[in-house]
């Protein structure tokens, strides 16, 4: 069965929506609960949660978020066709510090060459086809030095639906853009001119997938990020806020993860006091740390992934540091 997906809805959930989703508690709720999980269960934390999961009414408690430890979700990305599980298309990992607030948008390059457990070495992107989620979580995760504790994927059909959802997206394209390919009976062929359009879901994937340039994926993945900050704007404005009872109505059933009901909430909750104009967006690995590799006939790229890593905890401690500042400055203040 054809597995459809949402990039960044778990990011969307904990970074745009402000205090107006207290409202709208009942329908995050009904949504969590409507979407496919990878368990088809809930957690521990979401049955033993405050919160009641069968809430009748928007007046429901908005959970907390009571943990202490970063939060890392996988955002992929995929390119399935049909009952081909394809490759992962996109690979991100929003990290989000529950103390200070501090919140990273990772692209993480598909073609970096890295070491996929039980399957040697290889492009990134080739961990999904190999084992699914899973194997992608954990590679990741021993790429970036991370634990990855949750994730949320989508295919092509469920970001075009997340996208005409919210009414489409503002975007300043930076170029012509034009790819075309019979192998997928031109579906999903790329045919965009440079200027600021509104973007509905068919385009909107063209720009976030287009890569058949000089710089590749390098750029492709700079642009998702850039979409990606424009579609938590759009979730933040007061239509969309009014709205989002249809949005997640809309999109719930091309959503697969295993945040349960009470960690959106939650999740949600940690979201209000970030600011999504400060968010951390890069790519990883950054260009300094990679190198062009020829492996066979293949171009890839390398990295020396303890330096990565070492760059990766180095964002981190920055952010603890940022916090623990800000509360000298407060009780200086006092």
């Amino acid at each position: 069965m054809l597995k459809k997906w949402l990039w960044g809805t778990a990011l969307t959930l904990a970074l745009a929506v402000t205090g107006v989703i207290v409202y709208y508690g009942y329908s995050i709720v009904h949504f969590a609960n409507s979407i496919s999980t990878a368990s088809g269960t809930t957690s521990p934390s979401d049955s033993s949660s405050g919160t009641d999961q069968n809430a009748e009414s928007p007046s429901t408690p908005f959970p907390k978020w009571d943990g202490k430890e970063r939060v890392n979700i996988l955002l992929l990305g995929g390119d399935s066709r049909g009952d081909d599980a394809g490759r992962s298309d996109s690979v991100m990992v929003a990290s989000i510090d529950p103390v200070s607030k501090k919140a990273h948008l990772f692209s993480v390059l598909r073609d970096t060459y890295v070491d996929i457990p039980g399957h040697g070495k290889s492009r990134l992107n080739a961990a999904f086809s190999y084992g699914g989620v899973d194997l992608t979580k954990q590679t990741v995760g021993n790429l970036l030095g991370i634990p990855i504790q949750h994730y949320v994927y989508t295919d092509f059909t469920g970001f075009m639906a997340l996208v005409d959802a919210v009414g489409g997206i503002d975007i300043d394209v930076e170029k012509d853009m034009y790819y075309t390919s019979k192998a997928d009976k031109h579906m999903y062929d790329i045919d965009l001119k440079k200027g600021l359009q509104h973007m509905d879901g068919k385009t909107a994937l063209q720009y976030v997938r287009f890569r058949h340039d000089a710089t590749s994926d390098f750029t492709r993945t700079e642009r998702q990020r850039i979409f990606m900050t424009e579609l938590a704007k759009k979730m933040q404005s007061t239509t969309s806020l009014f709205k989002i009872p249809e949005i997640l109505e809309a999109i719930a059933p091309y959503v697969e993860t295993d945040l349960g009901p009470t960690q959106m909430l939650k999740l949600a909750s940690l979201g209000f006091d970030i600011n999504v104009n400060e968010i951390d967006k890069q790519q990883i690995p950054p260009n300094k740390l990679l190198t062009n590799e020829l492996v066979g006939s293949a171009q890839v790229l390398g990295v020396n992934e303890t330096k990565l890593k070492a760059y990766i905890q180095n964002l981190f401690e920055e952010d603890a540091k940022s916090s623990e500042d800000e509360s000298t400055k407060v009780q200086d203040l006092n």
